[in-house]
This record gives structure tokens, sequence and C-alpha cells, in this order.
């Protein structure tokens, strides 16, 4: 089991405020605030549900190529929030919200490019 995963990211404040705003639809909320003073390389900020950080972003050089993360969430309403609040928030659309019934006939995602290029995914998975 995964327990928690990240990306770089160029701009830090930024993309701060990008995935805080794109991932409160799906009740994800900025937990950790932590500057490069504390930690002793970079600035880091997590994000997650229930006050505990699963995702992770870093001031330094992006990562090549870019990466793909996938949140799970249990309804489609909220892939579509998910989708609406990012583009709003400055994402580039990478797949609109729809099935994609090559992955299974309930695979409903939205795909978008984050300010660095990474391709932010949210998925449900259960039937409508």
């Amino acid at each position: 089991m995964i327990d928690h995963t990240g990306v770089i990211v160029s701009n830090f404040a930024l993309s701060k405020k990008f995935y805080r705003l794109a991932l409160q639809p799906i009740g994800y909320h900025l937990v950790a605030d932590i500057p490069a003073s504390v930690t002793g390389h970079t600035d880091v900020a997590g994000f997650g549900e229930n006050g505990k950080p699963d995702f992770w972003i870093s001031a330094g050089q992006p990562n090549r190529p870019a990466i793909h993360v996938a949140f799970r969430v249990d309804s489609r309403e909220k892939v579509d929030s998910f989708y609406s609040e990012a583009i709003a928030a400055g994402a580039t659309c990478n797949g609109k919200p729809g099935l994609r019934s090559h992955y299974h006939p309930n695979y409903y995602g939205a795909f978008v490019l984050d300010p660095d290029g990474h391709n932010i995914e949210a998925v449900c998975h259960a039937p409508q």
C-alpha cells in the first residue's frame, strides 16, 4: 500500500495555490506547509484528508518526464468538480470528465496538466 507520493514543482507558491484549489472538491486540504529552513533542503507542502498528508509538492526542478498521479474519489460529481476547479485554477485539459470503458465499464475520470505539466487525474470506479 502506498503511504504518500508527490511531485517536484518549479513555482512553489503557484503550485501550492493550484493544488489547494484543484483538490478541495475531492476533500483534500493543505495539511502541512514546511519551509526549507525546517526541512534542510526545500519548501514542501502536503495535502490530504483528515489531517494526514499523502500528496506532497516540493520546490525544485520539476520531474521529467512529468508524473501521473490519480486521486480516487467516490462519485462522478467529485470528478466533475475536480476538473472544473482545476481548469479554473489554471490547469490545461488533458481529458474531460467521462467514461474510459477501455479500462473497465465504470472507469469515470478526468485529467488535467498542472502548471509543470504533471498529469493529475480524479477517478471514480463506482457505477453511477
